[in-house]
């Protein structure tokens, strides 16, 4: 299993948890890594329409993946994608990534993993507006590196792995 951090986009290289200094200063690094993990979700669900809604991936090499699909509109989508470990104590998700996909903009978002923390933000220099800006990029590149790590282990919810329903033929014969 190998977890890379995508390349800084302002520099290219691959510097570790956070880009260029550290931190996620501009918006362009955060809006780059959803244009990357839509690129990640479009390998493992080729069918972004998202024709069902629920599969189950399963690997030879991992624990079955869910996905549910929480809501649908005309050019986005929300899905959750999570391990379900049915336990005495009831059923755990982990992790529980609620995600929204922007089909028109090709961009993907993690909207929570667990809880979302709410925008609190009252405007541009509000501390909290770096604070939401520091969450969201910390949930979207464990997203990025779990979807590459998916990915590895042969995940996918391609035609032959999606639940279909049962189709009914009539021959005309009476």
């Amino acid at each position: 299993m190998s977890f890379r951090s995508p390349p800084c986009p302002g520099t290219g290289t691959r510097l570790g948890y956070d880009p260029c200094c550290g931190q996620p200063r501009r918006i362009a690094h955060l809006v780059d890594l959803y244009e990357r993990n839509f690129r990640l979700l479009q390998r493992l669900v080729p069918e972004l329409e998202l024709p069902f809604d629920r599969a189950v991936s399963r690997s030879a090499s991992d624990l079955p993946l869910h996905l549910t699909v929480v809501e649908r509109a005309p050019y986005t989508c929300e899905l959750r994608l999570t391990y379900v470990f049915e336990q005495a104590q009831g059923v755990r998700v982990q992790p529980d990534f609620w995600l929204r996909v922007y089909r028109d903009a090709r961009v993907a978002e993690a909207l929570r993993c667990g809880r979302r923390m709410p925008w609190r933000a009252a405007g541009e220099n509000d501390p909290a507006a770096r604070d939401y800006l520091h969450d969201q990029w910390a949930r979207n590149h464990m997203l990025s590196r779990w979807l590459d790590y998916l990915l590895e282990h042969g995940h996918g919810f391609s035609l032959a792995a999606r639940p279909r329903a049962v189709a009914t033929m009539s021959t005309g014969i009476g």
